[in-house]
């Protein structure tokens, strides 16, 4: 037979065969306050100075109360002042890792130095280089992180193979993407979402702080494209079950947090909506703060969904400063316009002590309809030295493979 024929019949063949559907693999990583290591001599020079000498800016809640007492309130903006003055203003210091991040205090400091947060940053990449090696992980969400240096750092071996971005911040922690540089047919875009950096104090004119925004990765890989949405939510309003020490809430109860995580409810579910319009095939994925699996457990009716009954697929009245009647967040999300699903975790995580319940995997039903079977995802543990000072994250990587 001529090579021509031989030719055209292996065409045949393999036109006739099915595609195969693309897999990509997903990971989201918290990774506590990481920074370069210049970003935390800064952070030292500032806590370890006399006027700032390590004091927590942070105003302690007695257990019961909802507020903290007027001295304690007091001491705790006498330390953020202090701190906003060493570091050079009040925008300065909001990039500057605050004295309690690390747990360091001036003894463990003198004792370790510089070593301690090698030790962190050691820790992260050695966690990374394992999971994007052993789990074949294509793109991975990082929370609080500071920079594209960071992730850099972290990556490695594999710094080369991949291309990164963040969401540009006024604070320290923000939300950040790598991805492998082979995976996109087109080139990838970043897209910050805005919408989820509500002001902490939104009655305080001369008040700075606000949450952390969104970061869209927006990838054509063969004929799809795909959304994968980063998010990193108001924390200290996890619990709807009270349990482990930790009160359970409604997002409308009177608790400071959850005040404020409730008002990042619009403007997610804005912008969820927003990207299924045009790209239904799509992920959330990342640090939410809240246990989405004690609520979807609870068979909540439509019309407890919020506090006014009204549909929560329906348009949410916001109030004066953006609070709704949402008082559950996965119902709120999860509603129909678009759904969304749980990619559950795999019973044999048991290995990883970070944070349970509150990084999670959620994809479009869009998307869903294309797997073979529900994924599943694990949790990867963090590589650590024995008695490291610098803790090397309080989350673990939890990753997952999805089909496109």
């Amino acid at each position: 037979m001529k090579l021509s024929r031989v030719l055209a019949a292996l065409f045949a063949v393999c036109s006739s065969m099915p595609t195969l559907a693309a897999e990509i693999g997903l990971a989201s990583f918290n990774l506590a306050w990481a920074g370069t290591e210049t970003d935390f001599l800064r952070h030292i020079a500032i806590c370890n100075s006399a006027e700032v000498n390590w004091c927590d800016t942070r105003a302690k809640v007695s257990k019961g109360s909802t507020e903290p007492s007027p001295p304690e309130a007091l001491r705790a903006a006498q330390c953020q002042s202090a701190f906003d003055t060493t570091s050079g203003g009040a925008p300065e210091g909001m990039l500057v890792a605050p004295c309690n991040a690390y747990k360091l205090t001036a003894r463990k400091w003198e004792k370790g130095g510089a070593a301690l947060y090698l030790e962190k940053l050691d820790g992260l990449r050695q966690t990374v280089e394992r999971v994007v090696s052993e789990h074949r992980i294509d793109v991975i969400a990082f929370q609080e992180v500071r920079s594209d240096e960071v992730i850099h750092t972290i990556l490695g071996k594999y710094a080369a193979e991949f291309d990164t971005c963040v969401a540009a911040h006024t604070a320290f922690q923000t939300v950040g993407f790598a991805w492998r540089k082979t995976l996109p047919t087109k080139p990838a875009q970043c897209v910050r979402e805005s919408g989820l950096a509500i002001k902490e104090k939104p009655g305080d004119p001369a008040a700075l702080r606000t949450l952390r925004p969104g970061l869209a990765l927006n990838l054509t890989i063969g004929e799809n494209t795909v959304a994968i949405l980063n998010v990193h939510l108001k924390s200290a309003c996890a619990n709807l079950v009270t349990g482990s020490g930790f009160p359970g809430h409604q997002l409308t109860d009177a608790d400071p947090a959850c005040r404020i995580l409730n008002r990042q409810v619009a403007p997610l579910e804005d912008w969820i909506e927003r990207v299924a319009s045009t790209s239904p095939l799509f992920v959330l994925l990342g640090d939410f703060n809240r246990r989405l699996d004690e609520e979807s457990a609870k068979a909540i009716p439509l019309d407890k969904v919020r506090t006014d009954g009204t549909d929560p697929a329906g348009p949410n009245k916001t109030g004066q400063n953006g609070e709704v009647a949402s008082k559950y967040l996965w119902q709120e999300l999860s509603d129909g316009r678009p759904s969304l699903v749980q990619i559950p975790l795999t019973p044999a995580t048991t290995t990883c002590l970070g944070f349970a319940g509150l990084d999670h995997i959620l994809i479009s039903d869009a998307l869903n309809a294309r797997q073979p079977s529900l994924p599943i995802s694990r949790k990867f543990p963090v590589e650590k030295k024995p008695r490291q000072t610098i803790q090397t994250s309080d989350h673990c990587p939890r990753v997952t493979t999805i089909s496109l």
